[in-house]
């Protein structure tokens, strides 16, 4: 892992997540830990309205802690109820955070290759449904990241189960003195929450 992000997560500890935090995260951890006792591919389907912000942040996340903390066989996805494209704020905090982010279109929904560690495949993300044909159709978690998702998405067609774990949206900053404190704020929120979920799967 690149030693930013090494550093950024060393302080890290599961007596910092809340008790009612602790309560929402379980059942993915009871998934996770399922899968992985089954010798099943973790499949990881991060979801949110836009898929611009919240949920590219959690499939980065998730990604990197499953790399911290060894878990195999392990894919992270993210989708929306409908295709915006990756916030370009979220590229720059990840970037400030120690991930090393190329650009690999450049067109009104760019697709961006990100990499938490030298000898990793990258981490594919552009905005997209959460059905569309890059995401896995059967046998994954579907993750609702924000509430508008989990109230839009009834169903998650293929989905073993529905996983509401949701986080208030930086968009709300946009635009002012605010913006960078709480983008940067919500994706250590969600790196912590990431590390406490694969922290407890042996």
């Amino acid at each position: 892992m690149y030693i930013k992000i090494n550093d950024l997560i060393s302080p890290f500890s599961v007596n910092s997540i809340a008790l009612e935090r602790k309560i929402i995260l379980q059942p993915l951890i009871e998934y996770v830990q399922l899968k992985k006792n089954n010798n099943e591919a973790i499949l990881l389907n991060f979801i949110c309205t836009h898929n611009s912000r919240r949920s590219h942040l959690s499939q980065v996340w998730a990604q990197t802690m499953s790399f911290h903390f060894n878990i195999k066989n392990v894919c992270c996805y993210s989708g929306g109820t409908e295709a915006t494209a990756m916030f370009p704020k979220v590229v720059e905090t990840l970037i400030n955070q120690g991930f090393l982010i190329q650009k690999l279109s450049d067109n009104e929904n760019p697709v961006y290759a990100i990499k938490y560690s030298e000898n990793e495949n990258p981490i594919i993300c552009f905005s997209k449904i959460y059905n569309n044909e890059f995401n896995p159709k059967s046998n994954f978690a579907a993750v609702l990241t924000c509430s508008n998702a989990d109230e839009g998405c009834p169903m998650v067609l293929g989905a073993d189960g529905r996983f509401p774990i949701t986080y208030n949206d930086p968009k709300q900053f946009d635009g002012t003195e605010l913006m960078n404190e709480k983008y940067l704020e919500r994706s250590l929120e969600i790196a912590q929450e990431m590390f406490y979920v694969f922290s407890n799967i042996i």
